[in-house]
This record gives C-alpha cells, structure tokens and sequence, in this order.
C-alpha cells in the first residue's frame, strides 16, 4: 500500500526493516478496539543485534539516540504489519516506554528515548506526539542498550 505515510517515510529516505516474529509465548502486536499495543522492540536489524552494551560505559548518548531510533523503526515495521500495511490507520502515538541498560551513574535515559520520539513525529507529525517512560535498568535481554515498546491508536 502506497498511503500518505509511506509517502513521508519515502520523502525522509526512511526504509523499514522487516518486522520480527516472536521468539517466546507472546505476540509482537495485539489489538484490542482501537488500539494496538506493542511487545518490546530491541536493537535488531535484518537479523542482526546491533548497539550491544551500555551506556555510559562501552556507549554514548548518541549511540543511544541511534538505538532507541532502530528501535522505532521496528515498531513501526511491527504496526504496518499489524494493520496489513496501511499505516494511514495509525490515528494516534499514545505511548512509548523505553528502557535503557546503562551504568549506576548514567542518567541520560530521557535523551536516549528522544531517538525514539522524534522518528514518531517525524513519520506521524502531531499524531506522533506522545506520553513516555524513559527508565534505566541494569541489563536487557541478549546485552541490548536500548528497548522500547508502544500503545498506539488505530482507525
């Protein structure tokens, strides 16, 4: 489907990566009414872990915008195939929680997740403006830096 979105992910050079399976006892996306909630994204491109670490150790804060980035691009991959491929359903970005596997002393989590709202609104416009959570932690799963999950509103 060639919508108004993908016309704008064409116009910002934006090219999604393949939306992936689950790899436990849940799904990547479940819709209830009019919305669609999304299961944690991680740092995953064409089958590759990308930005394994932490921040403020072995990663900058750049590096984190970057993953939390890759992470948006993956929830969007995720909410395109949820919707058999007509992002134009998409009516409202209501939340991200993001998580970010740093030191003791790394306090940067709000810039870090900032990779991931501003690819909302940069894809969505005001209908990308959204509630979050940028919360530190100890570890992810598989040495990731960086996940983020979503509740998004749908046509």
């Amino acid at each position: 489907m060639s919508g108004k979105i993908e016309q704008r992910l064409a116009e910002l050079g934006i090219e999604l990566p393949e939306a992936t399976r689950a790899v436990g006892n849940y799904v990547p996306t479940l819709i209830t009414g009019n919305y669609l909630y999304l299961s944690g994204q991680i740092t995953i491109l064409n089958g590759e872990l990308k930005y394994i670490g932490r921040l403020g150790e072995n990663l900058s804060v750049e590096d984190g915008m970057a993953a939390a980035r890759l992470c948006g691009l993956n929830m969007i991959a995720q909410v395109k195939a949820a919707l058999d491929g007509d992002l134009d359903r998409v009516k409202q970005v209501i939340k991200l929680g993001g998580f970010v596997n740093g030191t003791p002393e790394f306090t940067d989590q709000p810039k870090v997740l900032n990779g991931a709202s501003d690819l909302m609104v940069e894809v969505f416009g005001d209908a990308g403006k959204h509630t979050r959570s940028a919360v530190g932690v100890a570890s992810l799963p598989l040495g990731i830096s960086v996940e983020v999950d979503g509740i998004f509103e749908i046509a």
